[in-house]
């Protein structure tokens, strides 16, 4: 209960950068849970897991997308839609590696959404 007030909290006062670094941490954390619960064969969780993190990238990264700002915004939508489809693929077999896969093309995004917002002038350019 506290955890997710303090979330909410977190919410209602992170700037637009902020938020995406959370979608991030978020759609990573599922991503961990699915790893370990395909190793212990948890199929609940993994399920549970996948779903939240297909959910993340449809709904909070693609649905932030501008894709009327470029080529990079429109990069991002299609790498989503790879990474969702991989997840979802990865959700019906069980398929550990798929997960990893989808964590190791994501990290590098992950990483300059994060070096974007240390540099106030890159995060106002974003």
């Amino acid at each position: 209960m506290y955890s997710k007030v303090g979330l909410e909290t977190d919410v209602h006062g992170a700037s637009p950068h902020r938020l995406i670094a959370m979608l991030f941490d978020g759609l990573f954390d599922a991503m961990n849970q699915a790893q370990v619960a395909i190793q212990t064969k948890n199929l609940e969780l993994k399920n549970r897991s996948l779903m939240r993190a297909v959910r993340i990238l449809d709904e909070g990264l693609k649905a932030g997308l501008n894709l009327e700002s470029g080529p990079l915004a429109a990069d991002l939508n299609d790498l989503y839609a790879y990474i969702c489809m991989r997840l979802t693929r990865a959700n019906l077999h069980s398929d550990a590696e798929a997960v990893a896969e989808c964590q190791r093309i994501l990290t590098p995004v992950r990483e300059a959404w994060t070096a974007i917002g240390s540099n106030p002038e890159l995060q106002r350019a974003a």
